[in-house]
């Protein structure tokens, strides 16, 4: 991992714009990507992805508060003694995550009580405490914002995948509950795939996330290895 950061920081040395835009969104989406590479973020990512709205939910509030907080953090870098610099980046983080909790509670309640204490544990997400100390804190804010919004979209896109899994397998549907999270309107989202007396019990525990999550990092490691092989 931390031959990937320094690989990254060189990468963002270059004047050259468009690759350094490119290597960010290979390294975000695919090389270094927080849920099924390094593995960061577990918990909820296990936890929550019983179905595509919870998934869908918490992956735009992680988005929102990485983005935000590489942001902040890159502008205020230069003013921040370096021994202080974690706790003023877990306060930054923090205050984003509150925000967007009173703003889940205000506006999508429902959704807000399903997903419980997985919001304000954001706080405790390795990756987004570890791009603002890797990235952000030595990047302007331009790379650092691209850089939280790829690395968002990586995790976001894993928790859809393991959600929309889990989802169909558990129930066989797509988007139940969407209403929670867009309002009454897109209830008519909601796809249902086959119908069934008795849901698929263990894909929708943890458990069942668990070994769903492996199969996807090892399709991802097979597709790897044959790209390699090439």
């Amino acid at each position: 991992m931390n031959d990937e950061i320094a690989a990254e920081e060189v990468v963002i040395e270059s004047i050259n714009d468009p690759a350094v835009y490119k290597e960010l969104s290979l390294q975000g989406l695919w090389k270094n990507n927080p849920g099924i590479v390094q593995l960061l973020g577990l918990c909820p990512l296990l936890a929550v992805t019983n179905t595509l709205t919870n998934a869908l939910g918490l992956g735009l509030a992680t988005l929102f508060v990485v983005i935000s907080s590489n942001v902040l953090i890159s502008l205020i870098r230069h003013h921040v003694p370096k021994a202080i610099r974690i706790p003023v980046f877990v306060m930054i983080i923090a205050s984003l995550v509150s925000c967007i909790q009173l703003l889940m509670n205000a506006y999508t309640y429902q959704l807000y009580l399903s997903l419980g204490i997985f919001i304000p544990l954001i706080v405790t997400n390795c990756m987004i405490i570890g791009r603002a100390e890797a990235f952000a804190s030595k990047n302007n804010v331009k790379h650092s914002a691209f850089d939280g919004l790829m690395m968002g979209l990586g995790f976001t896109a894993v928790l859809i995948l393991l959600g929309a899994t889990r989802e169909i397998l558990a129930q066989g549907t797509l988007f139940d509950g969407i209403e929670t999270l867009l309002g009454d309107w897109s209830s008519f989202m909601t796809v249902t795939l086959y119908n069934t007396d008795t849901s698929f019990l263990l894909a929708a525990l943890p458990p069942g996330a668990f070994i769903i999550m492996g199969l996807i990092i090892a399709l991802k490691n097979t597709i790897d290895n044959k790209i390699t092989n090439k």
